[in-house]
């Protein structure tokens, strides 16, 4: 097979593909589907819907040791691999902030669900 045959079998395949596609598709008109989502909450309801502001709080408390977790990943290899005993004091301080803030946001009640 030559080059050319092999880039028309390509082309015919996906024309192929590409017709199949057309008339596979659904022409109903879905309004939620194509409407925005936006933190789950209804967008045609009224303004001023109340809602959890702790379920905020424990969202960013999530986002913030997430991305301390993603800190401390490199941090296991650099001791692993180096042996550097800088990094493993910088490690502890990095854990030691870590419990603090947790026990700071379980004294102040943040990590207590409330609704």
């Amino acid at each position: 097979m030559t080059l050319l045959n092999i880039i028309m079998i390509e082309l015919i395949v996906l024309v192929l593909m590409l017709c199949f596609t057309i008339v596979s598709m659904k022409l109903k008109y879905a309004r939620e589907k194509y409407s925005t989502f936006e933190c789950g909450m209804e967008l045609m309801s009224r303004l001023r819907l109340p809602f959890s502001l702790h379920f905020y709080f424990i969202s960013i408390i999530f986002l913030i040791f997430d991305v301390e977790v993603m800190l401390i990943i490199p941090f296991i290899f650099c001791v692993k691999f180096y042996k550097i005993k800088a990094s493993l004091i910088s490690i502890m301080t990095l854990i030691l902030v870590l419990i603090l803030g947790f026990c700071y946001e379980w004294w102040t009640g943040l990590l207590s669900w409330m609704l």
